[in-house]
């Protein structure tokens, strides 16, 4: 279930596979003129790892929801967007899985690409979530989820 903050911000941090359509659905307003959107999925390398065959994503859910909804603010703040959805994973993920995505509407395009980005980027930077890599051959905790 998504936390709606605000009237136009969805944030979910669940074990459930992520739909790419239902959040773009959900910042999509008659006034949008544009949607921009990002799929973080999962690889099969690593910096320096090849064979890497799944990830472990944990949170303090409650505390990643509070850092997204933050961070959607100060979004709002600088740019004139319509609509923000954010959703990260956690659990097991397999190579191909969408484990974040992010999507934004305003009226322009340029407002709705660099929100996006920034939504991006100030989650991954900020919001307190693990990722476990495993490889063929072993696994670790790493920075920057």
């Amino acid at each position: 279930m998504d936390r709606l903050v605000d009237g136009g911000t969805h944030i979910r941090v669940s074990p459930d596979p992520i739909d790419a359509l239902p959040l773009i659905e959900s910042v999509s307003t008659p006034q949008s003129g544009g949607i921009a959107s990002f799929l973080g999925t999962v690889r099969d390398h690593a910096p320096g790892k090849t064979g890497v065959t799944h990830l472990e994503y944990e949170a303090y859910t409650d505390h990643v929801e509070r850092i997204i909804a933050e961070v959607a603010e100060e979004a709002r703040n600088h740019w004139p967007v319509h609509g923000i959805a954010a959703h990260h994973r956690v659990g097991t993920l397999a190579v191909g899985e969408v484990a974040v995505a992010v999507a934004v509407s305003a009226a322009h395009r340029d407002a709705a690409f660099a929100a996006a980005r920034f939504v991006i980027d100030e989650l991954k930077a900020r919001a307190p979530i693990w990722k476990k890599e495993h490889w063929d051959g072993g696994a670790e905790w790493v920075e920057g989820a």
